[in-house]
């Protein structure tokens, strides 16, 4: 037995923000009701949930995709949408850990942080 994936599930006091978020970055909408979603794009999965109370006020989830092409997808979402680009890691920057890495950032937090390893 292997665990194969992790699926996170973002929570937005605006679902809209979410899903335009999602969109903006490649991601295809394969199931969407009142207040929730789930994204998919190149085997990666993400939910996005509308906060029922106040669970979306507090810290902003950031997570890492790996990919086996990251200028391919950086150069995607520069394209496309630009000001989605995390202020701090809007280029791809080779990090001493072994990573290339580019980060996004939607309007509310939430960071997610492109990867690749070094070879």
């Amino acid at each position: 037995m292997s665990l194969v994936k992790i699926i996170p599930k973002v929570i937005y006091d605006d679902i809209n923000v979410g899903l335009q978020f999602f969109t903006a970055l490649g991601f295809e909408i394969k199931y969407q009701e009142e207040g929730f979603a789930i994204f998919a794009r190149d085997g990666v999965t993400i939910q996005v949930v509308a906060s029922e109370e106040d669970f979306a006020i507090g810290d902003r989830p950031e997570f890492r995709i790996d990919t086996n092409d990251i200028e391919a997808i950086y150069n995607e979402i520069k394209a496309n949408h630009p000001e989605v680009l995390h202020p701090n890691l809007k280029v791809i920057k080779e990090q001493p850990w072994g990573l290339r890495e580019f980060a996004v950032l939607d309007e509310t937090t939430v960071c997610i942080v492109f990867q690749q390893s070094i070879d």
